[in-house]
């Protein structure tokens, strides 16, 4: 069975792109300003982010009267050698979990922070500076987050970062097999996956039954691959042009979500990191693809 377009959601993190290739959540237009954009782009559910000041309900009745629904949260844990220096993190953590089970959607993507001079930040997508006791630390840091928000009733889902600790095919697996299956779920990000060398569908298909949700981007594969035999840092790489809007990049979006198998019934957000034009015209074009999509689908 095909996933559905109830299980499409947005993160317009276009707003959030930045001269300089980061990305700046302080650069949004206020939400009431960006829902009636996101609800004529044809999205009918976006990312959680219940702003601060805002309850739960209060953030949902906002989506609601735009005809909106509330999706999968995002929660990145930053790394300190100083475990005292994580714990504000981990609470952050069980604060985002409490929220999105509050809007009423448990799953929230658990990923690694991005630093803008972390090394890897400067050598993606080739898992740089690779030591085993960190990615054991490391390991518990990510379980010890997902058991907080399971504890909350969220359903946390590990999600590999280009720019991280956990960027690898390898990384990732070593997390997921090391971690109960009852704490910590998949939640794959295919452009980060990709930009590393790989086929994310086939780490997508590897781990099927534990996927609760993927974020889908598209992209340009041969800039990936000049990054990464070229030493080329991330933010080049993005002001590059490496992030597209669906269809139209080098992304095997259906081949990644047919991997999920015939009963994945999780999210499927859509992310565009940077936009080849204005925020506004790049989540219409998202929307406009998604339209298409299932257009097609129901021509076949």
């Amino acid at each position: 069975m095909d996933v559905s377009k109830s299980q499409f959601a947005l993160n317009p993190i276009q707003w959030l792109a930045t001269d300089d290739g980061w990305i700046d959540p302080r650069q949004a237009p206020p939400l009431d300003r960006r829902l009636p954009v996101i609800a004529a782009s044809g999205f009918t559910a976006i990312k959680t982010e219940v702003p601060a000041g805002t309850t739960p309900n209060e953030y949902r009745e906002q989506l609601a009267r735009a005809g909106i629904r509330p999706g999968p949260g995002y929660v990145p844990m930053p790394w300190f050698e100083d475990a005292a220096a994580r714990q504000p993190f981990l609470e952050r953590a069980r604060v985002t979990a409490a929220n999105n089970v509050g809007v009423g959607e448990p799953l929230v993507f658990l990923a690694m922070g991005m630093d803008k001079e972390a090394v890897r930040v400067a050598h993606p997508g080739v898992g740089f500076d690779f030591n085993a006791a960190r990615l054991d630390a490391v390991r518990d840091y990510l379980a010890d987050a997902a058991t907080i928000m399971a504890g909350e009733g969220a359903v946390p889902a590990l999600h590999p970062h280009i720019g991280t600790w956990i960027e690898t095919v390898d990384e990732a697996r070593f997390v997921l097999d090391t971690v109960d299956d009852g704490v910590l779920s998949f939640g794959p990000d295919a452009g980060h996956l990709a930009w590393t060398g790989v086929n994310p569908a086939h780490i997508v298909a590897e781990y099927a039954t534990r996927v609760a949700g993927i974020h889908i981007k598209d992209y340009h594969g041969h800039l990936a691959k000049q990054s990464r035999t070229e030493g080329i840092d991330y933010r080049s790489t993005v002001l590059g042009g490496f992030w597209t809007e669906p269809g139209s990049g080098d992304a095997n979006i259906e081949e990644v979500l047919a991997a999920a198998g015939p009963n994945f019934r999780g999210w499927v957000v859509v992310e565009v990191d940077r936009g080849t034009s204005t925020p506004e015209d790049s989540i219409m074009r998202c929307g406009t693809w998604l339209s298409n999509r299932f257009r097609q689908n129901n021509a076949d």
